[in-house]
């Protein structure tokens, strides 16, 4: 896996046109992934560990897995088809009869979300990291502006 991933993290959520930008990236280049405008609410709110006076969609998912005894160990953002994103959850369960490993086909605002929710790490796949543009210096433009970052 280490040389078909690129680490990265949520760097900035900004609220845009048609819902929100979600930059996501690491030091050598960002990019964005469109979101809806309250899965950017969501991510924002795991981000910032804000307190929820009822459970999310996302805290079910998360209490549900506590439940089942499983752990998201990371998520992939895979690949980039006709302008969609593609994306992955790598689930363990332990339990007496061993441990399993299972891939969960999802949409990358999920994968951000629980993600972030459970503090565990986000990845890119190397092939798609490489073919997205760089938006680094958009971000540093609005972060310079007074847009909202994480």
């Amino acid at each position: 896996m280490k040389n078909d991933v690129v680490p990265v993290e949520i760097r900035g959520i900004l609220p845009a046109n048609s819902g929100c930008a979600i930059f996501v990236g690491n030091d050598e280049k960002v990019f964005v992934i469109q979101v809806e405008h309250s899965m950017g609410a969501v991510i924002g709110m795991f981000l910032r560990d804000t307190p929820k006076e009822r459970p999310l969609t996302h805290d079910l998912i998360n209490s549900i897995f506590k439940g089942f005894n499983i752990t998201v160990e990371r998520a992939i953002i895979t690949e980039l088809k006709n302008s969609t994103y593609f994306a992955r959850l790598i689930l363990q369960q332990q339990n007496e009869l061993g441990r399993k490993i299972v891939e969960i086909d999802a949409r990358p605002s999920d994968c951000l979300a629980i993600a972030t929710a459970q503090k565990k790490p986000l990845y890119v796949s190397s092939s798609l990291f490489s073919q997205v543009e760089d938006m680094s210096k958009w971000l540093e433009e609005i972060n310079e502006n007074g847009g909202e970052n994480e």
